[in-house]
């Protein structure tokens, strides 16, 4: 296969294709046919291959099945394997290459909260998402006392403990919080939704995504993995049951503002 040919192989045995409509889409030509994926639903490497693009434009690196459930508003959400979805897409080798590299960047990051301790410069790993007050304990074993420094401005720590907001360290701020409320406004794209903060904390995790201005007002957070919509804040589920058929227009709620502190996720629950 030269470089520059696509990869998906209308004669790969190992794929079955059906003369269904299009699962993610919609389209129903009868003249095209679509792969039948692990889940069940019918797609058109096509499409798979935009939905799966617009996965990682959003800092997903697994990928998930958006059809609807039969006679529901809720997704399938069932995970296609990536050898699954590298059979389908429709990407050069070099994009194949760059996609290939985006995914194993972001699995790399699935689990964030590790930070260079100021002081020993070694890896710390901070468990309390609520707390910006970390120990080193390496720092305290060589210094024969406790170290603990700030996990906001990564200075060591000054003034009492533990605090979710910041130290005394003089500066000491959340740059999220500060782009949170100084964000552009944005429209979300295929809706009548104008002036939506275009930045927002996950209500679940507190993580901080920007809206790529692809695909539509649902996102997935790219670390716990939960879909809300941009505009109200909800999860999806709670949007479209307030408001069945809104993935791409005005939600039940008006535009949630613009959010002045982050949530924590309690990853026990």
């Amino acid at each position: 296969m030269s470089t520059g040919e696509k990869r998906y192989d209308p004669q790969d045995t190992t794929l079955k294709f059906v003369k269904r409509k299009d699962d993610i889409t919609g389209d129903d030509d009868p003249d095209t046919l679509r792969a039948e994926m692990s889940c069940g639903h019918a797609v058109d490497p096509n499409s798979l291959t935009g939905w799966c693009r617009s996965l990682l434009d959003q800092g997903q690196y697994t990928f998930s099945c958006p059809a609807l459930k039969d006679g529901s508003t809720e997704s399938c959400g069932k995970l296609w394997s990536y050898q699954e979805v590298r059979r389908l897409a429709v990407l050069t080798d070099k994009e194949q290459q760059t996609f290939e590299e985006k995914v194993a960047s972001l699995a790399a990051a699935k689990y964030c909260e590790f930070k260079t301790c100021p002081g020993c410069k070694t890896y710390v790993e901070r468990s309390d998402l609520a707390n910006l007050n970390v120990r080193c304990t390496i720092c305290t074993a060589k210094k024969a006392k406790a170290y603990e420094f700030c996990w906001q401005c990564m200075n060591e720590w000054k003034g009492l403990g533990p605090r979710s907001d910041r130290c005394d360290n003089e500066g000491c701020a959340n740059e999220q919080l500060k782009a949170l409320q100084n964000c552009p406004l944005i429209s979300l794209p295929g809706t009548n939704i104008k002036n939506c903060p275009s930045m927002r904390a996950c209500p679940t995790c507190g993580n901080v995504v920007e809206h790529k201005l692809t695909g539509c007002k649902n996102i997935i957070c790219n670390r716990c993995k939960v879909e809300f919509c941009f505009a109200c804040l909800e999860l999806t589920p709670v949007c479209l049951a307030a408001k069945k058929g809104s993935w791409f227009s005005l939600c039940a709620k008006d535009i949630a503002p613009r959010q002045t502190s982050i949530p924590v996720w309690n990853r026990a629950n």
